[in-house]
């Protein structure tokens, strides 16, 4: 992804309405800022709509964001990552289901989304004006309509209801400044709209050029569809065709003949095979670079990696799910994700999956992706829409068990009506394959809440969920600042 240098309008607008509000300076600034970078000025070119897309794509990178906030929000509040307990209090409280409205993480994940909201807001309202080939157009404005839709896809899924802004804040005086909370399910219908336009506007896979690996595809805004309708499928603003639409999405996706699964388990999370057709399988990521590439690189392997192996060892694995989560047939997943040795000394269990031999132990260089969408998610929702669907169809198995093959299960251990007999004995059965595939991708805290299986699995490893912590609390800084905003219940 390119490095962006540039500061979008509106969020140079918001750092001015801050500035008026320190105080005065004993003499008044007359200078004029010829190269300060607005709307008006900018907006002029391909080459300026092209990097106005980067700059909302790099919004993704910050570790306060999809470098490390993402698995510190969804994994961290599941059963098979911990903090440490020794240090970062804000990280056990997210752990331990103890949060609050004072917690920086979830601070982090407000602002952060917003920040790429406004970023993407950005490029849907000046881009249009640019006088510039069509079909390059109408790509750089569905990426910025996916980029929105994956940010208020996770605000809406951590916060409920929240404010819904569909355009640049332009003044101090701009209503948008201090917006009310939306009806989250309107923010959902807003978040379908978004991936619709990008699905039917960005590029497919196979004409994304070189220049542009790491935008986002038409299959991703497919794939992004079908998980946006299972997890509202399984909330209170369900619609009925959500479980039907969700199938479609992945079938859009499995009958496109792009994607596949690649070869070895191993495959996915190597660095080297980063793009497509090399990569067959991750449908979008966020991108970081190579150490001395200058670009941004990832803190997550040192972040996973133990203090034996030059690491941090911020976060471990959960014991539970270390010594119980993969059944002995499934060594090959189990032995890439997951290990108790350092150096041959033996260690508390912690994640091995994101390796990286470029990695400069001690650093925070990875090059490793931040994984988002990947062919073998699509095909468990598949195999889970169906099983909303037509519960008694042998055909939900498909897409489950060719995960499993990839994964070397043998086939007296893979899924039929004969060792899962029924509806809820497969979504069962989907708890926990979906952490044995998608072990520490992002996906955990969402896949208990939408199978129904969130209070059971804490318990199982001495958690207690009350019932408002299904939702996290508006971070009170924001409270603080916008008058017009009102918490969530029980907190």
């Amino acid at each position: 992804m390119k490095k962006n240098l540039l500061i979008k309008a509106s969020e140079a607008l918001l750092i001015l309405c801050g500035a008026l509000l320190l105080g005065s300076c004993k003499k008044d600034l007359t200078e004029v800022p010829y190269s300060f970078l607005t709307p008006a000025n900018f907006y002029k070119t391909a080459a300026d709509a092209q990097s106005a897309i980067n700059g909302a794509l790099s919004a993704l990178q910050p570790q306060a964001y999809y470098q490390r906030t993402i698995y510190i929000m969804t994994e961290c509040p599941g059963d098979d990552l911990a903090p440490l307990l020794t240090q970062n209090q804000e990280r056990i409280d997210m752990y331990k289901l103890q949060y609050n409205s004072a917690n920086p993480e979830i601070t982090n994940w407000w602002q952060n989304s917003y920040k790429l909201i406004s970023r993407a807001n950005d490029v849907i309202a000046f881009v249009p004006t640019i006088n510039m080939d069509p079909g390059s157009r109408n790509n750089i404005l569905g990426n910025a309509y996916f980029l929105r839709a994956l940010a208020y896809f996770d605000l809406v899924r951590s916060f409920g209801d929240v404010p819904l802004l569909l355009r640049p804040i332009t003044s101090p005086g701009d209503s948008l400044l201090f917006p009310k909370r939306t009806a989250a399910a309107t923010v959902y219908q807003q978040v379908i709209s978004d991936l619709k336009f990008a699905e039917a506007n960005c590029l497919s896979e196979t004409k994304i050029v070189a220049a542009n690996k790491g935008m986002v595809s038409s299959g991703a805004a497919s794939a992004m569809l079908a998980r946006v309708y299972l997890q509202r499928a399984s909330s209170q603003y369900a619609d009925p065709a959500d479980n039907q639409n969700a199938l479609n999405e992945c079938n859009t996706v499995i009958n496109s003949n792009v994607y596949a699964l690649m070869p070895n388990y191993s495959d996915v999370f190597n660095w080297t095979k980063k793009y497509y057709p090399t990569q067959s399988e991750v449908i979008f990521a966020v991108q970081f670079g190579s150490n001395g590439s200058g670009t941004t690189q990832n803190i997550t392997i040192r972040m996973f990696t133990p203090l034996a192996l030059s690491g941090s060892g911020s976060f471990v694995a959960n014991v539970n799910f270390y010594n119980n989560g993969y059944p002995w047939y499934d060594s090959v997943r189990k032995n890439w994700n997951l290990a108790d040795t350092a150096g041959g000394v033996v260690v508390a269990p912690y994640i091995h999956k994101y390796r990286d031999p470029t990695w400069v132990l001690g650093s925070n260089n990875s090059q490793m992706n931040w994984i988002v969408l990947r062919y073998a998610d699509v095909l468990e929702m598949q195999s889970e829409a169906m099983n909303n669907l037509t519960p008694t169809d042998p055909g939900k198995f498909a897409g489950v068990n060719q995960v499993l093959t990839r994964a070397g299960i043998p086939a007296q251990y893979q899924y039929s009506f004969t060792n899962v007999a029924s509806q809820s004995d497969f979504t069962d059965t989907l708890v926990k394959e979906r952490a044995r595939e998608l072990c520490i991708e992002g996906h955990r805290r969402w896949d208990l809440i939408r199978l129904g299986a969130y209070k059971t699995v804490e318990a199982g490893i001495g958690m207690t969920l009350q019932d408002n912590f299904y939702l996290m609390p508006i971070p009170q800084t924001e409270m603080d600042a916008n008058p017009n905003l009102t918490q969530n219940p029980g907190f």
